[in-house]
């Protein structure tokens, strides 16, 4: 599938440090060149470099974890408890992702997390209603479960 406006997004390519290995499970490469990496709290922590940084998006606190991370109260099949502070957290992973290893997740690693994702991918300038498009071909099929997670994510930014 074509996205125009990778094209566009070069300006960013130099700026990126290479963060997460890019082909491993669960890695976004988003438009700029920033890895992001979605995944699951069900399961364990993937073999390899550890996040340096994480947003978690859960109804309850998480355990903690030894690198930097944000919690943002976030039920599941439903949207961000605080928008606002979602908006901050987002934008904040986003800007870490620059040159940081971020990762992004929930219990299951599709629905809240793929909805996050695609708000760091219209973060990166992809347009809001092609972002789960984006999201779904670069991270998973599963990816935004619900309808109201799609309206979310093409209402954001």
């Amino acid at each position: 599938m074509a996205f125009g406006w990778a094209d566009q997004r070069t300006d960013y390519d130099h700026a990126v440090t290479p963060t997460w290995d890019p082909a491993a499970a669960g890695v976004l490469r988003l438009p700029s060149g920033r890895l992001v990496r979605g995944r699951a709290l069900r399961r364990p922590l993937p073999a390899g470099a550890l996040p340096e940084f994480g947003l978690y998006l859960t109804r309850r606190a998480p355990a903690g974890v030894p690198w930097a991370s944000r919690w943002l109260r976030w039920p599941d099949f439903w949207l961000p408890s605080d928008r606002a502070e979602a908006a901050r957290s987002l934008h904040e992973a986003w800007e870490r992702a620059a040159d940081e290893r971020v990762e992004v997740a929930c219990g299951g690693g599709h629905g809240r997390t793929g909805t996050a994702l695609a708000c760091l991918a219209v973060l990166d300038g992809v347009p809001g209603r092609a972002a789960v498009g984006y999201v779904r071909a670069h991270y998973g099929q599963r990816a935004v479960e619900a309808p109201w997670q799609r309206r979310f994510v093409e209402r954001f930014g």
